[in-house]
């Protein structure tokens, strides 16, 4: 890190940055900390990053600070700039800023290949943003992503646990996943009222079927949808219910929480079979 630059409160009461709870605001100051996460996203060598939400810089620096080729930051609050331009002229040519939603951005066309993506996300915006991620996962060699903990566990979850539902089906059918790091309130500025958590994603080398993954979530949401009701019930929104759990092999008296992974892949593919869809 350049000694020329000021401190990361500094920089905050420099340019007006108190946190907006509107934006889902929290910054990580500790430089250890967010040195700890870039080390999760290694190696960094010739990779290019995208980083979402870097408000004042924290973890914006430790990732100048790493081996990376390039990192693009992604920033809705024109309030944050002034700040960024202060890391990209102290780093010359390694660092992008691009004001905007990073829910409108396309990775492929703002970066090129090999991709990491590495970011404390918003609070409001995180699930979605992982969504659309999933989506488009073999453009990244991985993900590692801060989040309240609780959608952290919903993540990483297992069959017939408390927070196993549709985030862990469709993170898992894509990635492998894993909890990295948990983080009290008291890392943050201002401190949430929770605990946050760094999950790494490392997508799986196949590039499944786009349909089959629409067909996934279909499945899962009308599964997890009424997750106390046995499938017979819960799918029948799907149509032809009794069909798709037939051919999947699955016990209709069954509950969504009880499903593994695979035997979701099961019911999409059967669904989307039924659906009139190609066979993936």
């Amino acid at each position: 890190m350049s000694a020329a630059l000021p401190s990361l409160a500094e920089t905050i009461q420099k340019h007006g940055l108190a946190a907006r709870k509107a934006l889902g605001q929290h910054f990580l100051l500790d430089a250890t900390l967010c040195g700890r996460i870039a080390s999760i996203a290694a190696p960094l060598e010739g990779r290019q990053v995208l980083e979402i939400g870097p408000g004042p810089g924290g973890l914006t620096r430790a990732l100048l600070a790493s081996p990376a080729e390039h990192v693009t930051a992604v920033e809705l609050d024109r309030r944050a700039l002034g700040a960024l331009e202060e890391l990209s002229a102290a780093y010359p040519g390694k660092l992008t800023i691009v004001e905007g939603d990073a829910l409108r951005i396309d990775a492929e066309t703002l970066l090129p290949a090999p991709r990491r993506i590495v970011a404390n996300l918003p609070y409001n915006v995180g699930t979605p943003l992982l969504i659309g991620w999933l989506h488009q996962a073999a453009l990244f060699e991985s993900m590692t992503l801060m989040f309240q903990q609780e959608v952290a566990e919903r993540i990483v979850a297992a069959p017939d646990t408390e927070h196993y539902g549709r985030l862990a089906v469709l993170s898992q059918w894509r990635c492998q996943c894993r909890m990295m790091l948990r983080l009290p309130p008291g890392a943050f500025s201002p401190p949430p009222k929770v605990w946050s958590a760094v999950v790494h994603l490392v997508p799986h080398a196949e590039d499944p079927d786009p349909a089959l993954m629409k067909s996934l979530e279909k499945v899962t949401a009308a599964a997890f949808g009424q997750r106390r009701k046995m499938l017979r019930s819960s799918l029948k929104t799907l149509g032809n219910a009794e069909a798709i759990l037939k051919d999947a092999d699955i016990d209709g008296t069954r509950r969504a929480e009880t499903l593994s992974v695979a035997e979701f892949e099961r019911l999409a593919v059967n669904e989307l079979k039924k659906a009139g869809g190609p066979a993936p």
